[in-house]
């Protein structure tokens, strides 16, 4: 029986905005894997280059937590159900789930195993992880175009100088993340 690996990574778990992403890829035998890197070492054109190929190229599945779920089960949870509905979404089950990082979703009847810094090592992490950053920031940059403001364009949501110093000129928005700092710290002030 041939074996089938998946490779699982997340995305947007330290933004300050938005939901978290996950993304599971099933790599086809002939895809080039040398040009599979973790998403945070290519730039965006590559990224989105390789995105394109990685799903012409493979089976693959996104899955999402909300705002809202973040905020309600906190972000580690909401990563790994997130993954889950990844996971779940694959068009084939794999025999072997590999995880990027040091955790995995309960899932029953599945073969999970974490690989710590797995999106560096492992090809089929490396592609969830491009797909999972290209998939998110699409959002994200529709997002920014509400809220210009806090160059979400730029940042992904993330606490960047420009992004602290919006949220202090102009205030938190719908989509930030109360329960994180520094918002919550904004939000009550000791």
């Amino acid at each position: 029986m041939k074996k089938i690996i998946a490779g699982v990574d997340e995305v947007g778990r330290g933004s300050l905005i938005g939901p978290v992403y996950a993304a599971a890829v099933i790599l086809n035998k002939n895809i080039n894997k040398k040009e599979l890197k973790d998403s945070k070492k290519l730039n965006k054109t590559k990224r989105e280059i390789l995105a394109k190929y990685i799903k012409k190229n493979s089976i693959w599945a996104i899955g999402s937590a909300s705002l809202k779920e973040v905020e309600k089960i906190n972000i580690l949870n909401a990563s790994l159900l997130a993954m889950k509905r990844a996971i779940i979404k694959l068009k084939k089950k794999p025999n072997l789930v590999l995880i990027d990082g040091n955790k995995i979703p309960k899932i029953k009847n599945y073969n999970l195993k974490f690989v710590i810094k797995g999106d560096q090592k492992i090809p089929e992490i490396s592609a969830a992880s491009i797909i999972a950053k290209v998939s998110r920031d699409c959002l994200i940059t529709k997002m920014s175009k509400k809220y210009i403001n806090y160059f979400w364009n730029k940042n992904a949501g993330y606490g960047t100088k420009d992004h602290l110093s919006a949220i202090k000129k102009f205030g938190i928005t719908k989509h930030h993340r109360k329960t994180f700092h520094p918002i919550h710290n904004i939000l009550s002030p000791k």
